[in-house]
């Protein structure tokens, strides 16, 4: 993979890194674990007549540790889900919402994504219709040997970053738990990953910053 030179010194992503984590456990200390994103504007691109770009990358370091992850499985992986304690849904299952609008709606919001048993997945449209797709949580497939905790964790760790009608981008990139060089490496390959992707590499980069969910921003450009 090929990135642009940085035009953000790691000295300064580790400075605002520090001065986050030094609030989160200051006096303003929350009774949750607060995420870090990373903001970002765009600038000369016209979303509407501009190609649209949509990348994923997995980050070195968790940054959503408590996403929701559900196995759509066969009996086999649905087996190996109970065992291992993750939630799961089985063919049956999914037959018993008859292809109900609302109850597959409420099924996609009760997780953050899906992974689904390689038997399952092309029986997904015919049991669930687009339900899933669109909400942007259609499953990825895993197969028997599979470790399902692995799987789930690569899910974890993934960050997408996709242009719709706005020039500004928001994706969580780490939490306060993390130690400062976990955020740091998260937070330089993100910014690098991204530039990758846009046109114009860097000069398509308008502003960047990072913040935690209750802590105010911090510029890095």
């Amino acid at each position: 993979m090929r990135y642009a030179g940085s035009k953000v010194p790691i000295t300064r992503v580790r400075e605002e890194v520090c001065a986050i984590l030094a609030a989160s456990t200051g006096e303003t200390k929350r009774k949750f674990v607060e995420t870090v994103e990373l903001q970002i504007g765009l600038k000369n691109y016209d979303p509407q007549r501009d190609k649209r770009f949509s990348g994923t990358i997995k980050l070195p370091y968790i940054p959503r540790p408590r996403l929701s992850v559900c196995i759509l499985g066969d009996a086999h992986d649905c087996d190996r889900a109970k065992e291992q304690e993750m939630p799961f849904r089985s063919a049956e299952d999914l037959k018993k919402l008859n292809k109900n609008k609302k109850l597959i709606k409420k099924l996609a919001a009760s997780f953050d994504a899906f992974l689904a048993s390689e038997t399952m997945i092309k029986q997904i449209p015919r049991l669930l219709g687009p339900g899933l797709h669109k909400a942007g949580k259609f499953p990825t497939p895993i197969s028997r040997n599979d470790d399902l905790n692995v799987r789930a964790d690569e899910i974890r760790a993934t960050i997408k970053f996709q242009l719709k009608k706005v020039l500004c981008l928001a994706v969580a990139i780490g939490n306060v738990s993390m130690t400062e060089d976990e955020l740091v490496s998260n937070i330089m390959l993100a910014i690098n990953f991204l530039v990758s992707l846009l046109k114009k590499n860097w000069q398509n980069v308008k502003s960047l910053f990072i913040k935690s969910t209750m802590g105010k921003p911090h510029r890095l450009l």
